[in-house]
């Protein structure tokens, strides 16, 4: 019988005259049996939990797929609006990061798409802010990089910054100038959420001026630190240091000659067009510090100065969209936005003289050298004038899908967007002394020079491959790549290969 019930019971009559042991082995046995029986209970119970939690969370999941299908379905329903030459172009709103040109890369608004996927909430924030970038001041590209840092952008690291209206202004204003003695105990200087610059006169007299907080204007900082208040950060850029060369080493140079909180530009938030700027920028204390031996002067009762190694504008003569502008002066920018001359060497001490016809007002095609960098500012209303990245793409295609041979080897030719992304074999070159685009081959090679001649017109110079400029802010208009830019062999248009604005 006990068997059949599938346990063992101890025989308790087979004693060998030791009832005490024979009692204490039963009893044993039937308290483990109980702490088992225990044991197995906390074990379903635990499956229990682990079952409901795992239902719960799948149904989380579908509930939040539904979501995302549900929004993705109401920025279809986005009205696109028509361009100036009657296309129709979806409007700003409903147009995902990445796809176009007027994504948004600033890193206030940058947000990772796969993470709609995993929470509903994030995906509602991310089209809440996408919702209110709306308003487009323009937009900051590094010279030197064909779209694309060669490691990627990152972060907000990258070849470009996008500058959009912000959800909340955060732009300030002069409010007010004293002299202390001590500027390190100086209340401005010590409160972290006051916005002050400090121009230290000597060991024991310094000028405070304080910034308070201006609802009409939205601010944007550039330079070399990765701290916080930075938006865009700017590295030391190299000649031949991008696509072409991206292994080039950036340690050759001992110090980085950017500044780490080198500029910093004030949008309007009323008027889009305007967009002042100013050099230095606001640390992570929110402070400015020009030092003793800093430039600075007071006149009429107002402090300003210069930087080290100064902010450098140029703004263009004329429309720079259209190709028919022409090259104005370098100017150099204050810390309070005065434009002046050039002083006679980058970090002198006497400032140059004060340019009473030019402002510090950004305009489409203004160039700012930050000594180690220099960077384009494109407007709005200029990029609305030109090409899109997704235009160029099309040009590519259009030559790629005309099979373009080489009359050496008879291959056929591929042009790549970006360097080095296609074979050996298909990757087309251009002779810069003649222009003649072939294959690569080894006829006309001549010895112990850099040299090829050209089988075509037997000319002999240096070739270099053929890329597409794929960034479409260096476009001064819309149209055929049919020219090259020497000595890189970046494809664009003959007035942004050879523009007015360069050659005067």
């Amino acid at each position: 019988m006990a068997s059949r019930m599938g346990f063992y019971a101890p025989n308790l009559y087979n004693n060998d005259g030791n009832d005490f042991q024979h009692r204490e082995r039963v009893a044993n046995h039937y308290q483990t049996s109980a702490v088992n029986k225990s044991r197995l209970r906390y074990c379903i119970f635990f499956h229990y939990i682990l079952f409901f939690v795992m239902l719960a969370k799948l149904s989380a999941d579908i509930l939040d797929r539904f979501n995302i299908f549900i929004l993705e379905i109401e920025e279809l329903a986005v009205p696109q609006k028509i361009t100036q030459d009657g296309s129709s172009e979806t409007s700003p709103l409903a147009v995902e990061e990445g796809e176009s040109v007027g994504q948004a890369i600033s890193p206030h608004n940058n947000h990772n798409h796969n993470h709609q996927h995993a929470h509903s909430h994030g995906a509602q924030r991310h089209n809440h802010e996408r919702l209110s970038q709306g308003v487009k001041y323009g937009e900051l590209v590094i010279l030197g990089y064909n779209g694309y840092l060669p490691p990627g952008d990152r972060g907000r690291r990258r070849s470009k910054f996008v500058l959009y209206k912000r959800p909340t202004a955060n732009g300030v204003k002069r409010s007010k100038h004293y002299v202390v003695k001590t500027p390190a105990c100086s209340q401005a200087i010590l409160n972290t959420k006051q916005h002050s610059i400090s121009y230290t006169l000597s060991r024991t007299q310094a000028v405070i001026v304080e910034y308070t907080e201006d609802e009409d204007t939205d601010m944007f900082q550039i330079g070399r630190s990765s701290e916080t208040p930075i938006d865009f950060v700017v590295m030391d850029t190299f000649p031949g240091a991008s696509s072409e060369n991206p292994t080039a080493p950036e340690s050759r140079v001992a110090q980085s000659t950017i500044s780490r909180f080198a500029c910093r530009i004030l949008a309007d938030r009323s008027d889009p067009k305007i967009a002042r700027i100013y050099a230095a920028g606001f640390d992570g204390s929110r402070n400015i510090f020009l030092g003793e031996k800093a430039t600075k002067w007071q006149e009429n009762r107002e402090i300003d100065g210069l930087t080290t190694n100064g902010v450098l504008i140029m703004h263009p003569r004329g429309q720079f969209c259209g190709g028919d502008a022409i090259c104005g002066y370098w100017r150099e920018v204050s810390v309070g936005g005065g434009v002046f001359s050039l002083r006679e060497s980058r970090s002198a001490q006497q400032k140059g003289n004060v340019v009473e016809d030019e402002d510090n007002v950004l305009q489409d095609g203004t160039l700012i050298d930050l000594c180690g960098a220099t960077l384009l500012w494109r407007s709005a209303e200029g990029l609305a004038k030109s090409p899109t990245k997704h235009d160029l793409e099309e040009l590519v295609d259009a030559i790629n899908a005309g099979r373009p041979q080489c009359p050496v080897g008879l291959n056929t030719l591929v042009i790549p967007r970006r360097t080095a992304s296609e074979s050996a074999q298909q990757q087309p070159y251009v002779y810069l002394k003649c222009g003649h685009v072939q294959g690569h081959h080894d006829w006309g090679q001549e010895k112990d020079k850099g040299t090829r001649r050209c089988p075509m017109c037997l000319v002999a110079g240096p070739i270099v491959k053929l890329c597409m400029g794929i960034e479409p802010a260096f476009y001064v208009d819309s149209g055929p790549p049919t020219y090259a830019f020497s000595p890189c062999g970046h494809m664009a248009t003959e007035k942004t290969v050879n523009p007015t604005f360069i050659k005067n």
